[in-house]
């Protein structure tokens, strides 16, 4: 029999097989078995499945108490007593059981046996008696009826619980008990079962047991529609819950198009207890029993929309009234009371890479909603918003820096890493000028990933928006055209390129910037090749090469053109062209450069292909295109696959090379036939 508080039906656990058999297993031979996860994941509904479960088929019965509706630390003891039914022991004796220890902080560590107050020798001091009797008379009671004792939603008592639990393990150490809390009572008897959102999908075009809970709960529907609403509530069951509730009042499109919509989930219906009746009130008792830092940290990760490390919450945390120093471990106390999720344990230095990981977190929606609405209500959100920005320009110049110095693949892994955050600090509309030109920086910045990595026309929407919104004439702006009329002639769209390397020219011109000049002579050069006008494409390339650059870390600089310079050449001067590929690796800044390596192997493939040698072009064009996968480029790998087909078909048949060499070239040319001027020469010229 069962001895439930509020003898409500239990609902269905689905997606529960594993867990479920873990805790059944447990059962059999673990004295304390805690159910921990985040808020509304499931924890009582689990346990108390189980445990009817286990009383059916084993006999005996369960005393449940809930800890957080109403009871207080002095009516803990009180309640499991009642619900025992053991009314044989005194009313002075339970309050004396009763009387709780000094509480600590909501986050501390409970103390455990060894950790107890020693009197004099070390040894421990004395317990009270009087409760000592009175907790060996409740254990031995339980042990008699083959009694488990459930301990629900433990986290606003849990020191006070956890006391209690050693004390009465100590009295009868065959005792079962059973706990749920959003984290470990911290014994070292306890066993630790951890609860995670409920899977979406099993791979492709399956449905998880977060589609499934839904779907038991809206009948027959479309699966698109399902899989949407349950990716935006990222499968808390509660959440789910709490939506298919709505459904008497909108249909199951108008469901999923406001789950998937930015803005709090604040969706409320009736449940057992009050903190369920929402998905606000689930977040808002834990944050409840979090300290004042932890809560304004809390408040501050809501800026940030994907996983992060603690260096970026750091940055976007630390303050006057949060030293940096504590943020570090409010993310622990946070990680451990089920607030943030552990995507990442701190690791090893990976395969490739000498760099020891740090350990990565992530906010959940419904918590992230909860904090942002906590942010803003503290009048906070500008400035929280402000370091994230800064952080994130701080995150792009140092990726910058990595894919011209330490390694391309570093460069490319940790703007992967910082995706989501990279991309909402380049989208979310800037509060002010000044606000608007860190995110300029950050685009300008990510030129490698716009460029090499072949994302251009991601990066030129994030250009085109920004300079509409950063008029003044800065140096930064002046690289911003740059890149975006570089990238345009990289796109085919020559036109304009050409007028943004214009506007790119005055105002390198007004700010004496040599480098920005042969960046704009080598974006020229590119414009050439897309023409195949090799004259016009050497006469702007062989300007830009012969360039020292002043900022090594921004742009494709000296060693690229020489690098474009060899391909312009291979098919009319292999000599010339030969010699400009190994002028472009020696003035290399780094031999990480895959990039660099990949367009020189490129270059010699031409060469030895133009002039009569397929075998050799072939061997050095899978080079190329081994070296190019390494950091990316779609539109580069599948003209190089191309070009190997070409060859082998070559080698094969033993065919000569064509007169022509268009269908040989990775890129598509287009546009007009007009010459640019060097624009070094324009410069010198006074134009």
């Amino acid at each position: 029999m069962s001895a439930w508080a509020d003898r409500g039906s239990l609902p269905n656990v689905v997606g529960r097989a594993v867990e479920h058999e873990r805790v059944s297993e447990l059962l059999a031979g673990a004295p304390l078995i805690t159910l921990t996860g985040a808020a509304g994941v499931g924890k009582s509904v689990l346990a108390r499945t189980v445990l009817d479960e286990h009383a059916a088929r084993h006999g005996g019965t369960i005393v449940r108490v809930g800890c957080w509706d109403g009871l207080s630390a002095d009516g803990l003891t009180a309640a499991l007593v009642r619900a025992a039914g053991l009314d044989t022991l005194r009313r002075d004796t339970t309050q004396a059981v009763a009387r709780p220890a000094a509480r600590p902080g909501p986050y501390d560590t409970v103390r455990c046996e060894a950790d107890a107050p020693t009197g004099q020798g070390g040894r421990p001091s004395a317990p009270d008696d009087t409760g000592d009797t009175a907790v060996a008379e409740l254990a031995a009671h339980c042990v008699r009826r083959r009694a488990t004792l459930l301990l629900d939603d433990c986290d606003p008592l849990l020191d006070t619980c956890a006391g209690l639990v050693r004390r009465l393990l100590r009295a009868e150490p065959a005792l079962r008990i059973v706990a749920t809390a959003r984290r470990a009572l911290g014994l070292a008897v306890e066993r630790v079962v951890d609860l995670a959102p409920l899977p979406v999908t099993w791979g492709e075009g399956i449905a998880g047991p977060a589609v499934e809970l839904l779907a038991a709960r809206t009948g027959p529907a479309a699966p698109e529609l399902l899989v949407a609403i349950c990716e935006a509530l990222e499968g808390s069951p509660l959440a789910i819950g709490l939506a298919a509730e709505q459904l008497d009042r909108m249909s199951l499109p108008q469901l999923a198009a406001q789950a998937g919509a930015d803005g709090p989930l604040f969706w409320s219906g009736p449940a057992p207890t009050a903190r369920h009746t929402s998905l606000h009130a689930a977040h808002a008792a834990g944050y409840a029993l979090c300290s004042p830092v932890d809560r304004r940290v809390w408040a501050r990760l809501s800026v940030l929309p994907g996983d992060f490390d603690p260096w970026l919450a750091g940055c976007v945390c630390a303050s006057s009234d949060v030293p940096a120093a504590a943020v570090d471990a409010a993310l622990e106390r946070l990680a451990l009371a089920s607030v943030l999720e552990r995507v990442r344990e701190a690791g090893g230095p990976p395969e490739d890479s000498g760099v020891v990981l740090p350990p990565r977190y992530r906010l959940p929606r419904a918590a992230r909603d909860f904090g942002r609405t906590r942010l803003r209500e503290a009048g906070e959100e500008f400035s929280a918003l402000r370091r994230f920005r800064q952080a994130c320009a701080a995150l792009a110049a140092e990726a910058q820096i990595a894919w011209q110095g330490t390694g391309q693949q570093l460069a490319v892994r940790l703007v992967e890493d910082e995706q989501h955050h990279l991309d909402a600090a380049l989208t979310r509309p800037p509060q002010d000028a000044d606000d608007a030109l860190s995110a300029l920086e950050i685009a300008v910045s990510l030129w490698f990933r716009w460029a090499a990595c072949g994302f251009r026309r991601e990066g030129r929407a994030h250009l085109d928006r920004l300079l509409l919104l950063s008029r003044d004439d800065t140096p930064l702006r002046a690289r911003a055209l740059w890149l975006a009329g570089w990238l345009a002639a990289q796109e085919h769209s020559l036109a304009t390129a050409e007028a943004l390397l214009g506007q790119a020219w005055t105002a390198a011109v007004m700010h004496a910037d040599s480098d920005g000049l042969a960046r704009i002579a080598h974006a020229h050069g590119v414009l050439a090749l897309y023409r195949d006008d090799t004259p016009a494409a050497v006469a702007c390339l062989e300007e830009a090469a012969q360039h020292t650059s002043k900022d090594p870390w921004f742009g494709p600089g000296p060693a690229h053109s020489w690098a474009l310079l060899a391909i312009a050449l291979a098919p009319v001067d292999a000599d010339r062209a030969t010699a400009a590929a190994r002028r472009a690796w020696e003035v290399r800044y780094s031999d990480g450069d895959f990039w660099l390596y990949s367009t020189v192997l490129y270059a010699r493939a031409l060469t030895e292909r133009a002039h009569g040698r397929p075998e050799s072009a072939l061997r050095v064009c899978r080079k190329a295109l081994a070296a190019k996968k390494l950091i990316g480029d779609p539109l580069f790998i599948a003209g190089v696959r191309n070009i190997l087909a070409g060859l082998q078909r070559e080698v094969r048949d033993g065919l000569s090379a064509p007169d022509s060499d268009a269908h040989i070239r990775w890129w598509r040319r287009a546009g007009s036939d007009a010459r640019p001027a060097p624009f070094f020469s324009r410069l010198r010229a006074g134009s």
